[in-house]
Formats: C-alpha cells, structure tokens, sequence
C-alpha cells in the first residue's frame, strides 16, 4: 500500500523546525512497511515558507520515501490546497493533517489503525465522546462545535466532528468527489458529499491542541457565513455530487 500525506502550509515559517523534529520519525516509521510520500503545499505564502520547506525538506528523500512539494503563487485558501494536493497524489491512501500542531504527527498511525475493510474514511474527532481539547480559543470552538452540531443534523448523526482536516482517505473516495469551496468549508464539503454519497466514515476520538506557534489563518466571519450557505444548499438539497477524476501531477505553481 502507497501512502499520501498532504500538509497545506500559509505563511508557517516558523513552524517549518518543529514539522521536521515531529514528522520525519513518524514518517520514516511508516516507509519501514509502505512507500510513503509526503505533499508539502505551499499556499501563496510570503514569509519564505516555500523556500524553508524545500531547502529542509529536499534533502530527506530516502528509499520508500518520498517529499514532494506543491506551489500557489497567490494565496488561494485551504480547500484550493487540498484539490491541489489531491491532484498530485498517488497513494491508494491519503492522509491531511495541519501544519500548525493543532494535531500531533504521531498520531497518524492510530489513525490509519481505524481504517478497517468496512470503513471508507477516517476523520479525527475531538468531539466525539472520547475526545478532548486542550488550550483552544473559545470562538474557533464555537464555530467548529456549532458547525458540526448541524451538520449532524442535516447529514448523519452519528459522526461528530464535521470540520476536522485530520483525516485519512481512501483514494476512491476522492476520485469521486469534487471541492468547489477555496476555503476552509472545503474539509466539511468532503465529508458531507462522500456522506451522501453512501460512502462509510468512522471516528478517532483525538485531542485538538491550541497551535504552538504563529497565528490561526481562519478568517471567522468569512468562514461561518460559507458553512451556513453549503447547510442551506444541504437542506435544499441542492448539493453538486458529479464526479471528478483526480489527475496525477507533478510539481507545478499555480
């Protein structure tokens, strides 16, 4: 089995360190028994992430593994990264996760644990019963809760984190799927498309952490208006599910 792991990165370069000190013993783990690849996305930063993220990160390619890097010239939000990144892989498994320690790297092995025959997609879940938070600004806890609280009710009830990037795919899934939002709704626009679609999600009760360094990119008002919009499209039921083939490229700026 091929593992993809997707990091969309804004203007992190001081995160760049830490990546490296808690990724590579994680990654080089999972190269032990799958060839792994790691898709770094730069999403238009200006602080020299790009160039922190290739000058740290080129030199570690190694048998079975494999760091890849994608650019934005501009700036053009998370769900833009993702299609971006998504185009690029190659794994029959891909994994997203944060770059700014809002979930640890080494718990993407329990994570990948939970993605059992009859599951399609794992998604960490910080609300689920079993799952914790720790340190997080109570404002994006009201969005994200109250996110997810209707998302429930409008898709499935039992899955209880709907805005959560720390997730793990099978290729299938995203093959199948098309992200039309540029922004940070793009990560609940997966979930709730590959719901109705009738594909299987389960749940790793997780700790979502306050980030370590820098400042959070989610632009509040912004983001809370575009959930609610996909929620009345949902309601409405007037939700795009054509499918979309994913394309494998290489590195490029876009």
């Amino acid at each position: 089995m091929k593992l993809t792991l997707i990091l969309p990165l804004y203007n992190e370069v001081e995160n760049i360190p830490k990546i490296e000190e808690e990724l590579l013993p994680v990654v080089d783990a999972l190269s032990q028994t799958s060839h792994v690849e790691v898709l770094l996305i730069d999403d238009g930063s200006s602080d020299g992430t790009w160039d922190a993220l290739v000058d740290t990160f080129s030199r570690l390619n190694r048998h079975n593994l494999e760091f890849r890097f994608e650019r934005h010239s501009i700036n053009q939000g998370l769900g833009a990264a993702l299609r971006t990144g998504f185009a690029a892989s190659t794994g029959d498994v891909i994994i997203t996760t944060d770059g700014d320690g809002s979930y640890h790297f080494n718990e993407i092995p329990n994570l990948l644990s939970h993605l059992q025959p009859d599951v399609d997609i794992v998604t960490a879940s910080p609300y689920h019963p079993d799952g914790n938070v720790e340190g997080v600004a109570g404002y994006r806890l009201l969005l994200s809760r109250g996110s997810s609280f209707l998302y429930r009710i409008l898709v499935d009830w039992r899955i209880n984190t709907f805005t959560c990037l720390f997730r793990a795919y099978r290729r299938e899934v995203l093959e199948k799927i098309t992200v039309e939002s540029d922004g940070y709704r793009g990560v609940t626009e997966i979930l709730v498309k590959a719901l109705l679609m009738g594909y299987r999600a389960g749940e790793y009760p997780a700790t979502l952490h306050k980030r370590s360094l820098g400042t959070s990119k989610v632009r509040l008002i912004q983001t809370i208006l575009d959930h609610l919009r996909f929620q009345a499209l949902i309601l409405f039921h007037r939700i795009n599910l054509k499918p979309m083939v994913v394309q494998t490229m290489g590195s490029r700026e876009t």
